[in-house]
């Protein structure tokens, strides 16, 4: 179990109320919870910066009417079944699919899987959101 410490910070009048704002509308109760946070999201950014083995998701929106796109998907995946963990298909209209796929392994490789999906003809947006494995996040 760790230890909790208090500290103090010095902020601008005008820094801290934007942040007190930013906190009540993301329905924070108080700061302390705010700033682990923010601490945490970057901590999640060095871990990608590192190279050490991440977590994230990729995700998809196309149409899945776009000639040879489901099957370019899918070969594109497989070449990459060494990070990919997970899929999951949802159907949003007759045309559109979303697809969120679970990753895990090093940066560089989501990373290039992640281009190789979004340059696909028929992808019409594609977003890759950084996670950690939490190994090294208390």
């Amino acid at each position: 179990m760790s230890t909790l410490i208090r500290f103090g910070i010095s902020l601008d009048k005008t820094l801290l109320e934007s942040f007190d704002s930013l906190i009540s509308d993301r329905g924070y109760t108080n700061r302390s919870e705010a700033l682990r946070d923010l601490i945490r999201d970057e901590l999640v950014r060095r871990e990608w910066l590192s190279g050490d083995v991440v977590a994230g998701t990729i995700t998809l929106v196309y149409d899945h009417h776009t000639r040879e796109l489901n099957a370019r998907l899918t070969e594109i995946q497989h070449n990459h079944h060494n990070v990919i963990i997970a899929t999951q298909h949802i159907h949003l209209d007759h045309h559109n699919c979303l697809e969120v796929i679970v990753v895990q392994g090093t940066p560089k490789d989501i990373e290039k899987l992640a281009s190789r999906l979004k340059a696909a003809r028929g992808v019409k947006h594609s977003s890759l959101t950084m996670a950690t494995t939490g190994k090294n996040l208390l």
